[in-house]
């Protein structure tokens, strides 16, 4: 059974704690107990729990053992026992969010709840939900204190070309057939009269949140057209050092106060209004309402004749693609680059081939180098159409890696290289300062880390 959302394994524990004379906790051996760390326990039923969720993944587990398992559970629980040392938080309504959508999955492939909980083994449906809150909360806390371990390591030059230099000819890694891609987009325009009714919306819904005590979030999720949040109430988590929205909505949030509503404002998405949930020193919990202007059918067909016209100069030599990009382009991000493409994976400009986003690979599929496109209609999530034009300006076949030509990606493995040396440093510190047990049927393992601290 393919599974959309990742279902880890069920993860279950209890601790049990006694007073000793002098005042002194005990941890007592309980039967089933595979591990202990920090306040986690591991039981054996979750390493067959691990195997079972594999197993319905269609992941082959013939060659994954159970001291393998027990050392990926026993890592986790250590980043998830010291995420909770370090006070770092996650949200429960996020959490939920994930647990609904999961619940709503796994009863659409198998028919109804009653199948769903006779197919995992469940006597009732909270006690399922509470497993999955219980480990999903433990992924994310996870998840984030491995990231707070490596935010702030970087690379230098001189460390990439040390890196790069390290390698054994023989081992250098083969890049793909990449592309070099450029555009030209042509936003319709929107009528005066449909953007003044979409603020007046916008400001009919703020005034009710303000002035009655209407609920944000419901006003997102029954009318938002942002379908990334929608559903959980037009939530987002932004944080200062990793700017994930556009400069126009990240502009209008941080200047707000807990409880603060903006007025309407545009970005290249639409209209938004925004509302600050609370603010946790660097990050702050918001939640939007997005609402999109409807562009005419007449809109649609001055875009579109306005990019042809800008094709037949281009092919006529009056201007070149780049300078077309610079001068008429509506799209901010690649104007300025002369319409070339940025992989958001990468940072660069080239795009591996296998790895093309599906729409963008069939747009270019048929063309030939430096050959321009008829224009595209394009709509996205959110619903805002545009036209486009796209263009394969560069084509680099596959090859061996070469420092200078192939440096940005060069750096990434670098980067990640070092940061992986940052995580095996911190678990390797944190077990030896972490109470970490392995009971005796498992301590003939061969871990990949100390946990038996020899």
């Amino acid at each position: 059974m393919n599974k959309i959302f990742p279902f880890f394994c069920l993860l279950v524990g209890f601790f049990v704690h006694a007073q000793s004379q002098d005042n002194t906790k005990i941890r007592l051996k309980i039967d089933g107990v595979t591990a202990v760390v920090g306040d986690y326990v591991i039981l054996d039923s979750d390493i067959d729990k691990a195997y079972i969720d594999l197993q319905s993944q269609g992941v082959s587990t013939a060659d994954i053992s159970r001291c393998s398992l027990l050392g990926k559970l026993m890592e986790d629980k250590l980043y998830a026992h010291h995420a909770e040392q370090d006070s770092i938080e996650v949200s429960n309504e996020d959490i939920n969010n994930y647990v609904e959508q999961t619940i709503d999955y796994f009863v659409q492939q198998l028919g109804g709840m009653e199948k769903v909980l006779e197919f995992y083994k469940k006597k009732d449906e909270q006690s399922f939900r509470n497993e999955l809150f219980e480990v999903n909360r433990i992924q994310q806390l996870s998840q984030r204190m491995q990231s707070k371990i490596v935010e702030d390591v970087e690379v230098t030059p001189d460390e990439v070309k040390l890196f790069f230099n390290a390698i054994p000819k023989e081992d250098l890694p083969i890049f793909g057939s990449e592309l070099e891609i450029a555009q030209i987009v042509v936003d319709p325009n929107v009528s005066l009269e449909e953007e003044k009714r979409i603020i007046e919306q916008l400001e009919t819904m703020r005034n009710d949140v303000l002035e009655n005590g209407s609920s944000f979030a419901s006003k997102a999720i029954l009318y938002s057209q942002d379908p990334g949040s929608r559903s959980r109430g037009g939530r987002y988590t932004l944080d200062r050092k990793r700017p994930q929205m556009v400069k126009e909505f990240r502009e209008q949030a941080y200047r707000l106060q807990e409880g603060e509503i903006s007025q309407p404002f545009k970005t290249d998405f639409g209209w938004h209004i925004v509302t600050v949930d609370k603010i946790r020193g660097r990050q702050i919990d918001v939640r939007h309402v997005l609402l999109t202007p409807t562009v005419s059918d007449a809109a649609l067909g001055e875009a579109q004749n306005e990019l042809k016209l800008i094709k037949k100069r281009i092919e006529d030599g009056e201007i070149t693609f780049a300078q077309a990009a610079r001068e008429f382009s509506d799209d901010q991000i690649t104007r300025a680059n002369g319409g070339v493409l940025i992989n958001p994976s990468t940072g660069d400009t080239r795009f591996e081939l296998t790895k093309l986003d599906p729409q963008l690979y069939n747009q270019i599929l048929k063309l030939e180098d430096n050959e321009i496109s008829i224009p595209i209609l394009e709509e996205d999530r959110s619903g805002n159409k545009k036209y486009k034009m796209v263009m394969v300006t560069n084509r680099f076949n596959e090859h061996v890696a070469d420092y200078a030509q192939d440096f940005v990606r060069i750096k990434d493995l670098a980067l990640k290289d070092k940061q992986l040396k940052a995580i095996e440093k911190w678990m390797t510190e944190k077990i030896s300062d972490t109470y970490v047990s392995v009971n005796r049927d498992s301590q003939s393992c061969d871990f990949a880390n100390n946990w038996l601290k020899k």
